[in-house]
């Protein structure tokens, strides 16, 4: 009997156009199998914010749920880089930069990001190919 493998989750701002290419981004590069994907404004990526007690008023864009932790803003981005195809787990070595500016720089772009970006009236529905992904 094989071990069943558990990916990690990420919750993302659905209705957000970065957001949605970010997603589009690491899926791409998702070659070990490591991600699933839910938007934080549909179930259950609502019941996933309950459970662990996350305030979307703290961050709004992008949640990491990794072995039942949560990581949110910066090191969530770069503890996803580190598990992608390619160059980008280099991006990981950023972390050594302390949190308040590595948070500082994603609380600008994520407050910027639908004035820069744009959003859409309502989350993106995954292809049939990448239903999967999706919780």
């Amino acid at each position: 009997m094989g071990v069943e493998k558990k990916q990690s989750i990420i919750l993302f701002d659905g209705v957000c156009n970065l957001c949605n290419s970010s997603i589009n981004f690491v899926i791409k590069r998702d070659k070990k199998d490591e991600f699933r994907f839910t938007a934080l404004q549909e179930e259950p990526g609502i019941s996933l914010l309950k459970h662990h007690h996350i305030d979307t008023k703290d961050t709004d864009s992008i949640i990491l749920i990794e072995n039942d932790t949560v990581y949110v803003k910066s090191s969530a981005a770069l503890r996803v880089s580190r598990k992608l195809s390619g160059a980008w787990p280099l991006m990981y070595g950023f972390m050594i930069v302390p949190a308040f500016i590595r948070n500082g720089v994603y609380d600008y772009i994520a407050k910027n990001r639908y004035k820069w970006y744009g959003k859409q009236d309502s989350c993106m529905i995954p292809n049939p190919e990448l239903n999967n992904k999706f919780l």
